[in-house]
């Protein structure tokens, strides 16, 4: 009796043992499962919150560049339209014909215009005086290095010596009356362009702004407070006052 007791108790023993090893691996299984399942929760989770962020930030910028784009409409009056419209003819005349635009501005422009066309018939004959020369010392030049720097017949500098110094002091000269030169065609470009830059300016003072018409400049004598120092000896000097009205 005692054996069978024996027996039975290791038999249950066995069974009870081998029950739970069989349940703990499936446990673990159960619990790893779980785990797995909520970090891909939150790796979802996460994601969708992302890609929401993405989509709005995207859309706040759509959002700017739409209000960015949005210029408020400005309606003109027929009056500030022709306005406008003599502001920009004036500079328009003076690049197609230098003087045009100061004429149609009207004023000075009868000083203006003698100006205008000096300063272009000074860039003219500095040119022609340089190019002269350029031409009579690059032909001396020439045959200086063609001529083991002989002098060429008829030369018009018959005192530069017959050597490599004088060819090169010849050569200095050429470029001298060059430089000149083209600097003379680059003043005839800006003198055109500064012609209407000043048809522009004058007619937007003419017609934009209205400054008044009592524009106008006095002189008066008047007596001038002197410096500290000078005091003891003067305290006031005679002087002249400039007085200039831009109008109300």
């Amino acid at each position: 009796m005692n054996r069978l007791h024996l027996l039975f108790t290791v038999l249950c023993t066995l069974l009870l043992t081998g029950t739970l090893w069989a349940q703990v691996p499936d446990t673990l299984q159960r619990d790893t499962t779980s785990m797995a399942v909520a970090r891909d929760s939150v790796s979802d989770a996460d994601t969708a919150d992302t890609e929401t962020r993405r989509e709005r930030r995207l859309r706040e910028r759509r959002e700017r560049e739409a209000a960015e784009q949005q210029e408020p409409v400005v309606f003109k009056d027929s009056a500030r339209l022709a306005i406008e419209e003599l502001s920009r003819k004036a500079w328009k005349r003076s690049l197609i014909v230098p003087g045009w635009g100061q004429y149609t501005n009207g004023g000075l422009w009868w000083i203006k215009v003698p100006v205008i066309y000096g300063g272009f018939a000074t860039t003219v004959v500095v040119f022609n005086f340089n190019n002269r020369y350029y031409r009579e010392i690059l032909h001396e030049v020439q045959y200086r290095l063609a001529n083991n720097h002989a002098e060429p017949p008829n030369t018009k500098y018959p005192n530069v010596a017959k050597d490599s110094q004088g060819t090169q002091r010849m050569i200095a000269a050429k470029d001298y009356y060059r430089r000149n030169r083209d600097l003379m065609v680059l003043l005839t470009v800006a003198w055109w362009g500064i012609n209407g830059i000043e048809a522009y300016v004058n007619s937007m003072l003419k017609y934009r702004w209205d400054i008044g018409e009592d524009l106008g400049f006095r002189v008066a004598p008047t007596l001038l407070q002197q410096p500290a120092a000078a005091f003891a000896h003067q305290p006031y000097a005679f002087g002249v006052k400039l007085t200039i009205d831009l109008g109300k």
